[in-house]
């Protein structure tokens, strides 16, 4: 029951936000008791915590096997970035906007997590570009991550629709690829956004 509760709360906490969403809508959307969740969770807070876990969770999982099938390093980034398009893809706010804004030490654990496990995924990524020729050999492989970090970071605090932090994701990637791509790493960026825009 347990994991029932994680997963309904984890699906209504993204398309509705997770300050909106009360236990009361959880259990009634259940078709159980509030009685039932509280014998789980003692507050909301332990619920957006597990709910949290459970979204990063699926996303280094998610991540971990798109990068075991060996795209090339932009084609990688851009498959990466339909993964966070289907799991927000019926949110109207940003989840992280709101998560910030709402429950700001849960936002922090969050991504304190998130930032050690992505940061491992972006130097692999760069590693792997700079060895097969689509990101420049001089480039500073650390700041190149910061800064890209940083972007999105930026536009996910701030920006509170998830259709316009969309947009600006896909901006922030076409500006990282930019900034250390070589030539044949700038023709695979066209190549990837006439597919997929």
């Amino acid at each position: 029951m347990k994991d029932k509760i994680v997963a309904k709360a984890t699906e209504m906490f993204l398309k509705f936000g997770f300050k909106s969403v009360t236990m009361d809508d959880i259990a009634n959307d259940m078709g159980i008791s509030k009685k039932t969740i509280y014998k789980y969770f003692i507050n909301k807070e332990v619920l957006v915590i597990e709910s949290t876990s459970t979204v990063h969770q699926h996303v280094i999982d998610t991540i971990a096997s798109i990068v075991e099938k060996n795209y090339n390093p932009v084609e990688e980034n851009f498959e990466i970035r339909k993964i966070f398009e289907g799991i927000f893809q019926s949110a109207d706010a940003s989840p992280l906007y709101q998560l910030k804004k709402h429950y700001p030490d849960i936002y922090k654990l969050v991504m304190d997590k998130e930032e050690h496990e992505c940061f491992q995924y972006m130097r692999h990524n760069i590693q792997r570009g700079i060895e097969q020729g689509y990101y420049r050999e001089n480039l500073d492989l650390e700041n190149s991550m910061r800064f890209y970090w940083t972007l999105i970071m930026h536009i996910n605090e701030t920006t509170m629709l998830e259709k316009d932090a969309k947009k600006l994701e896909l901006a922030a990637l076409c500006y990282h690829t930019r900034a250390i791509g070589t030539e044949k790493g700038i023709q695979e960026l066209e190549k990837q956004l006439s597919i997929n825009t």
